[in-house]
């Protein structure tokens, strides 16, 4: 597992006003919400690059039978 030891880091006043909101309502500490936040980003970031891979394939399909 590796860690980054990040203390702190700095936002916006809006974007922390509303990660406050977030956290308030939601119940949990910054880090968590910042933590989740980041998982999901990565994972949405991975679920288009597949998308997009998987697009490239199928459209050049006829090309990559015609080289092989």
């Amino acid at each position: 597992m590796v860690v980054c030891d990040c203390e702190s880091f700095q936002v916006p006043e809006q974007t922390a006003s509303k990660l406050q909101e977030a956290v308030e309502r939601l119940s949990v500490s910054p880090e968590q919400l910042s933590i989740l936040s980041i998982e999901e980003k990565l994972a949405q970031l991975e679920e288009e690059f597949r998308r997009s891979a998987e697009y490239v394939l199928q459209k050049n399909a006829d090309l990559y039978r015609r080289l092989a």
